[in-house]
């Protein structure tokens, strides 16, 4: 690829391309890419979602998201300044473990970096809908109901898509400075909001209703499944939308290839991101718990409006005004509305009513074009690691991976259709992305010890401590997300096993083509009988569901780890033996902490209770964590890398 004949092993092919790229993205426009890709729907969102499971202990979970994620993003700064490439989030497993683990991991970063732009388009709409109800409407998801959008919001959604699309075409230097001026307006609007809601209309009595600052589980949404307590507050990192908004700090790594100086900027941009974030998400938690006014809000039973009682946090995400607009559709804007104001702060909350609806069309959409971006670059990773063709390494007159961009605009009109709705698509993004962050401080410790000579611009402190910290911060959280989410995320993690062996296995590894092409589709059909046929993720708990469930676990770690032996036993060169050899690790992690997600107290059925459960998942990352890194080698890629910096290993 890239004029290379492709030969067995893990190698870049992309290190011709990645030279016509054009760098010219500074510090603040890193910066701003990081904060912008932060600071999108989630601050319109996520604190009524969180707020509805975990009541005024909703704080603690952007706090504890905040410190955990940084864990990640430090290790993320380090690789990011070392080895700066566009993409660079799905290479690294690559380079330090091969094509099997770079695969399953950049599919999964893929099913989650190309999906972000139509949540974010959806989520401007459904702001939009607040003013124009046809745009709007409801339904159910997970047993909750929800703000969906009608087929005309989402005609208009798409239009935000392909606008998206060409202002990446444009070029880099102009996304960046658009990027730019956009966050300074992105960063401003939350910030004026907070301090209206702490100052005319906070109700510190709100941090207690329902039943204390943790609130009574007949007050919150999973109050009766057992997720309420300290457990609430861990539930909602994963599925409410606290780790979607942080996930953006990514974006400063994403666009590293295309930087002025990513060896002193990216670190900048990642640590600077993250920071600003934890103060501004927690801040907007504490004015969304305070701002509520429950005399305001009414449930609609039976065409009647029943006023809700105070502290019932988990009727936020149905509750409606009096004239019957939902609080769901644009949280912050109707906490405005239905502020008990008198004088001046009537007009003062009037004037921002409009700001803010103004706003939730440029924070999405600002958020928008730069995952647009990042999802054009996921698909050129996937050519640089081979396990795309080569046309999607094409650069374009404007410098960008133009067929990549293009691939990125269909994929994101596909996830626009079935999930019309910011709550329905952000659990499952958050896990995807998550799950692929455990290779940042598994990958900046192999690195660490197989390429040792790499020129490192930023040294994180204190490594062989972070890197495990970092790798358990993300295990966790994927663990948090619970049995009901990771069903959906690891069945599109076996969706891409068809295309691994139908291009990377057979075109690098060298597997024979028949039996590359039998397997793909034997794993097309066993994925989806097992999915659809054998096991309901949201039924009940019951022992035929226990029975189907091991149906179910057993036919997916058949899937993957027949995958690995065919993989191995097809394969002669000794060098794609070790690439194969170093996934194994991945396949018993993803068996595993699949299994505990459904035993431990996230999960259907919990018979390890929380917070034991915790614990046992910890002690499962770990391990794993240790086995990754002696699974890791320094591949040809990184051969590749240490010749072109004239650094000696």
């Amino acid at each position: 690829m890239s004029g290379r004949e492709i030969k067995g092993g893990a190698r870049d092919y992309g290190t011709q391309s990645d030279k016509q790229l054009r760098r010219s993205l500074g510090k603040l426009e890193l910066l701003y890419l990081s904060l912008g890709g932060i600071i999108g729907s989630g601050w319109l969102f996520a604190s009524l979602d969180t707020g509805s499971y975990a009541g005024g202990s909703a704080i603690l979970s952007w706090i504890i998201a905040g410190i955990l994620i940084m864990f990640v993003g430090l290790a993320y700064a380090e690789l990011g300044a070392a080895i700066p490439k566009s993409g660079a989030i799905s290479r690294y497993p690559h380079y330090t473990h091969g094509g099997v683990v770079g695969y399953l991991i950049t599919w999964a970063y893929f099913l989650s970096a190309a999906s972000v732009p139509a949540i974010e388009a959806a989520a401007a709409i459904e702001y939009i809908g607040s003013y124009y109800p046809q745009l709007i409407t409801t339904g159910v998801f997970d047993g909750q109901t929800i703000t969906i959008l009608t087929p005309l919001g989402i005609v208009l959604a798409g239009l935000l898509l392909v606008l998206f699309f060409f202002l990446n075409y444009a070029g880099v230097n102009i996304l960046g400075k658009v990027t730019h001026g956009a966050g300074w307006w992105k960063l401003l609007i939350p910030t004026v909001t907070v301090l209206l809601i702490l100052a005319f209309d906070f109700h510190p009595g709100n941090l207690t209703a329902g039943g204390g600052f943790f609130p009574s589980p007949s007050y919150v949404v999973g109050g009766s499944s057992g997720i309420y307590g300290f457990n609430a507050v861990l539930y909602a990192i994963p599925t409410t939308g606290v780790i979607f908004s942080y996930l953006g700090f990514r974006q400063a790594v994403e666009y590293g290839g295309e930087g002025k100086r990513p060896g002193r900027d990216i670190p900048f941009a990642v640590i600077g991101s993250l920071l600003i974030a934890i103060l501004l998400y927690t801040l907007l938690q504490v004015a969304f718990i305070g701002g509520v006014d429950w005399s305001s809000l009414y449930l609609n039973e039976s065409g009647k409006l029943v006023p809700v009682a105070v502290g019932n946090w988990s009727a936020l995400t149905s509750a409606v005004t009096s004239n019957g607009v939902q609080i769901a559709s644009g949280p912050y804007l109707v906490l405005l509305r239905t502020a008990p104001a008198v004088g001046l702060a009537i007009s003062i909350f009037a004037f921002w009513g409009i700001i803010l609806t103004i706003d939730a069309v440029i924070s999405p959409s600002g958020t928008g074009w730069i995952y647009t971006g990042t999802s054009g670059r996921t698909f050129y990773a996937f050519a640089s690691n081979g396990y795309l063709p080569e046309l999607f390494l094409r650069v374009g007159k404007t410098r960008v991976p133009v067929f990549s961009l293009i691939a990125a605009l269909i994929v994101g009109f596909i996830f626009l259709l079935p999930f019309p709705s910011w709550y329905a698509l952000v659990s499952f993004i958050s896990s995807a992305t998550v799950l692929t962050y455990i290779m940042g401080g598994i990958s900046l410790t192999v690195l660490r010890k197989h390429a040792p000579g790499l020129n490192r611009p930023f040294k994180v402190p204190a490594a062989s401590i972070i890197a495990p910290i970092a790798t358990l911060a993300a295990g966790l959280i994927v663990y948090w997300s619970g049995f009901a989410t990771l069903f959906y995320v690891f069945t599109g993690i076996e969706l891409g096993l068809p295309l691994f062996f139908g291009y990377y296995a057979y075109k690098v590894l060298k597997v024979d083509k028949g039996i590359a092409a039998l397997v793909g589709v034997a794993d097309i059909v066993v994925t989806l009988l097992s999915a659809l046929g054998l096991f309901n993720a949201t039924s009940g708990l019951t022992t035929a569901n226990n029975i189907a469930f091991l149906m179910y676990i057993l036919l997916f770690a058949a899937l993957l780890i027949g995958n690995m032996a065919i993989a191995g036993l097809t394969v002669t060169d000794k060098t794609v033996l070790r690439e194969v050899n170093a996934g194994w690790w991945l396949v018993g992690f993803l068996i595993g902490i699949y299994v505990l997600s459904y035993f431990g107290g996230f999960g259907l059925n919990p018979v390890i209770p929380f917070p034991e459960d915790t614990i046992v998942a910890a002690v499962v990352i770990l391990a794993f964590y240790f086995v990754a890194i002696k699974s890791g080698f320094k591949t040809e890629a990184i051969e590749e890398i240490l010749a072109e910096t004239q650094e000696t290993p």
